[in-house]
């Protein structure tokens, strides 16, 4: 998840103008030159001058002539890479695609990495009813190549921006996948990716699903109206319960998440974050009101569940809003602020760490849903032996006194859903005990 806050873009310059100095003419007074190292964190003059000699030799003795400006963001990247996964130099189409990412439109293929040095690019997610979900990658997928040029940690920004141009282009990825002796091969053409951050549809009469895709700078908004369709539709029934899906979701705007949490919480804590600058230490607290009116609610996770949608489900699991089922969540417990440069390039930095409710770090441990589901569910689906066989289906059947009363049609594919089905029966469940003493 990312912050843009172009103003802090200042606070590179006390570390450049730092750096700058020590190299030109280190203090030759100690009183001085300790007040300045207690006021600003200076780079030793050794590190420079390695530094430098480092980047003359390149220069000087590599196989071929390099630009210096090419040289140098590759130094920059390279200080960046061995940080952590998500920290990273974006040139300016790269810039530009980040924010076109969180506005829900792009040219690309609708998928979520992250780079690591020793595996090439790592799926996170594919975003719903784009060109990679379609074509069938899944979270944990390892892209080592991309139209037949491998991927590896010197160019993996680069091989990230050229997942992304002009739709109607076809794009070729080399991907290994666990379980598959032999990489596999995917031909995928780019669309325009406008990502429908929210979707609505009818289970039965009064229980809502709700699939958020993506953490978008409306997606709270298109929350908020999606679920009063939802209530409209259930008429005098009511809003009974909620299948609030955030599986394969791989974040997105910090605090799109915390609006979407603060949707369904009425008060109380939901994120801290702490760092070591003062804009990366905060607290957000939700505001009254809650949308589904206390509504209960089982909020489905997996592997690719990440980042933003983590800030949701960790809330709303800490406040008891919701019971968490199906897979451990991806585990990214950490926030980037993007900081740009003065050409137009920017720094995906990572900035802070943050916490639940109840004080929790999610860092590479996730949240462990209260109710753990075997995420297979082809392996469910077989189990069932297709098709269930209904007492309306028997050829010659007793025919039920309101058996051609026209039914709430609820929606075919996600009842095809194991985990959906799964969660349906438990907010009914739900629904039965909540009923007072004495009702039918």
């Amino acid at each position: 998840m990312s912050l843009r806050l172009p103003v802090i873009a200042l606070l590179l310059a006390p570390l450049l103008a730092s750096a700058q100095e020590s190299a030109a003419e280190p203090p030759t007074d100690a009183t001085e030159a300790a007040s300045e190292a207690a006021a600003e964190p200076a780079v030793s003059l050794e590190e420079v001058r390695r530094f430098v000699s480092v980047f003359r030799a390149v220069q000087e003795a590599y196989v071929e002539p390099v630009d210096d400006e090419r040289l140098m963001r590759a130094a920059i990247r390279g200080l960046l890479l061995d940080l952590d996964p998500h920290s990273a130099y974006l040139d300016q189409e790269a810039t530009t695609a980040l924010g076109e990412q969180a506005s829900g439109a792009y040219g690309g293929l609708g998928l979520e990495v992250i780079q690591r040095p020793d595996r090439a690019l790592i799926v996170v997610a594919p975003i719903d009813e784009t060109p990679a979900a379609r074509a069938g990658l899944r979270s944990g997928d390892v892209i080592v190549a991309i139209d037949g040029e491998p991927v590896s940690a010197p160019d993996q920004a680069d091989a990230v921006a050229r997942l992304r141009g002009e739709p109607g282009s076809t794009v070729d990825l080399t991907v290994e996948r666990e379980g598959e002796a032999e990489p596999l091969e995917f031909s995928l053409v780019r669309e325009t990716i406008r990502v429908a951050s929210v979707r609505e549809r009818s289970l039965d009469p009064g229980y809502v699903y709700l699939r958020i895709a993506a953490f978008q700078s409306d997606t709270a908004a298109e929350l908020a109206r999606k679920l009063a369709q939802a209530r409209e539709a259930a008429g005098k029934d009511g809003l009974k319960g909620i299948v609030l899906d955030l599986r394969s979701n791989p974040g997105g705007l910090l605090h799109a998440g915390i609006e979407v949490a603060d949707a369904f919480l009425e008060d109380g804590l939901i994120l801290t974050t702490r760092g070591r600058l003062p804009f990366a230490t905060s607290e957000y607290h939700a505001k009254p009101g809650d949308i589904a009116t206390g509504a209960p609610i089982v909020l489905l996770t997996d592997g690719g569940t990440a980042s933003a949608a983590e800030v949701v489900a960790g809330a709303l699991r800490d406040h008891r809003r919701a019971v968490i089922m199906g897979g451990v969540s991806f585990g990214k417990g950490s926030v980037q602020t993007v900081l740009p440069v003065d050409n137009g390039d920017s720094i995906k930095l990572t900035t802070a760490r943050y916490y639940t409710p109840n004080g929790t770090s999610i860092q590479a441990t996730g949240i462990v849903p209260d109710i753990l589901l075997d995420s297979d569910l082809e392996l469910h689906r077989a189990a069932r032996g297709g098709p269930r066989l209904r007492e309306a289906d028997l050829p010659g059947h007793l025919q039920g006194e309101d058996e051609g009363a026209a039914q709430p049609e609820a929606d075919a594919e996600a009842l095809q859903d194991y985990v959906v089905l799964e969660a349906l029966n438990l907010l009914k469940g739900l629904a039965v005990f909540a009923r007072p003493a004495g009702e039918g």
